[in-house]
């Protein structure tokens, strides 16, 4: 179980000045839950020549947002739609290329998780372990389901089956017509770990998952059973603290590779069926990664962002501009890679050199990663904000 908030306040005076020696900015379950600890003074943004014109589309607003619950909410995209949740303010289906509203679906309950969406459905999870399966076209609720923790990544959805992370380290598979539970899986986790749980990556008959232990781990999706599980980094240290190894952002597939990074500044290539490790390499970050066709982009946990060979992990670059400026997991749009950051300034930088090529900005801190589809990439702040941008040939 993760730390109840009573040991964890116990412990905060005896891990403070441990704290002040990390580097970036974390939100640390269990020492101030639902509170951002910003550690070291944010880089003050320099100005930029740039070098690409972004406009923005729309934007629009999906209720209070998440605030400093440190749990990363953002889109997701599928058939020209973007379906967007906040923890107050509900459900909501817009249209992608003009950002119209399709639906909202109302819900006082708080909305953390997801959306996910597939096969017709979007599905969300709660803070109270609730998960809500609704109709995509219609935004009429389905079903609803119940997990014993609080759900703070999207599920996913595929092989007849809805597949929820919750962060006592469960997977839970429900069916996805009725919603009944079909199996769950359990792992362990650490006592002191970064706020926030790994979605989960759906591949042919498998479903992958990091874990707050620093572990990636395949199951089979037909029963939950365990097929492999692979350290992305090794929690070693002296202090619960100095071993925390997070794998929070979602693993990437591609073909039959698996991409993934942790908190402790790895990231690794592995194939996917056998679980064999393909390279590794020391940067990374716990929040997840952007990929393109030859390079994958990490953020690491002082906000530096980095760009790999997404054959053998060499690194290619290093932007550094962003120390402890709490930023986002990147994401791919074109030519670029886009992050955001905690005063809602979106950035562009080339692939081929980490530079910086535009700016924008949206109201709120963008801690969840940006999403891209159609060209079009849409970003989500902690206000509940979205803002859409496309790129000026």
């Amino acid at each position: 179980m993760k730390l109840a908030p009573t040991r964890a306040l116990q412990l905060l005076a005896a891990t403070a000045i441990a704290i002040a020696t990390l580097s970036g900015c974390s939100t640390i379950k269990g020492l101030l839950p639902g509170k951002t600890d910003k550690i070291g003074t944010p880089a003050k943004l320099e100005n930029i020549t740039p070098t690409l014109t972004v406009h923005q589309i729309w934007a629009a607003n999906v209720g209070k947002g998440e605030k400093d619950l440190g749990i990363g909410q953002h889109p997701v995209i599928e058939n020209g739609k973007v379906y967007a949740a906040a923890v107050t303010g509900g459900v909501h289906a817009l249209e992608l290329s003009s950002g119209r509203s399709l639906w909202t679906f109302a819900s006082d309950l708080p909305l953390s998780g997801g959306p996910g969406v597939g096969d017709g459905l979007v599905v969300v999870g709660s803070l109270k372990g609730d998960v809500i399966a609704i109709d995509a076209e219609t935004g009429a609720q389905k079903w609803t389901a119940k997990v014993a923790n609080e759900v703070l990544s999207a599920p996913v959805i595929g092989a007849g089956m809805v597949f929820v992370h919750s962060n006592d380290g469960r997977v839970s598979a429900f069916d996805e017509t009725t919603g009944e539970r079909r199996w769950f899986y359990e792992s362990d986790v650490p006592p002191l770990t970064v706020r926030g749980s790994s979605s989960l990556t759906l591949g042919p008959g498998l479903v992958f998952f990091g874990g707050d232990n620093g572990k990636l781990t395949a199951l089979r999706s037909s029963d939950g059973s365990l097929l492999w599980t692979m350290p992305v980094a090794e929690p070693d240290g002296r202090s619960e603290l100095e071993r925390m190894a997070d794998v929070d952002g979602e693993p990437v597939l591609d073909g039959t590779t698996l991409y993934a990074t942790s908190y402790k500044n790895h990231t690794v290539a592995i194939a996917g069926p056998s679980g064999q490790v393909m390279w590794d390499s020391e940067h990374g970050g716990a929040r997840g990664l952007g990929m393109s066709n030859s390079a994958i982009v990490v953020t690491e946990r002082n906000g530096y962002v980095s760009g790999l060979d997404k054959n053998t992990g060499g690194s290619l670059w290093q932007q550094t501009a962003l120390l402890n400026r709490n930023v986002s997991a990147p994401t791919v749009q074109g030519d670029y890679a886009v992050v955001g950051d905690l005063d809602g300034v979106i950035h562009w930088l080339r692939l081929s050199d980490g530079a910086f090529a535009a700016r924008s900005k949206i109201g709120g801190a963008v801690t969840g990663k940006p999403v891209v589809a159609d060209g079009i990439v849409v970003v989500q702040s902690n206000d509940g904000n979205l803002a859409a941008f496309s790129l000026q040939p």
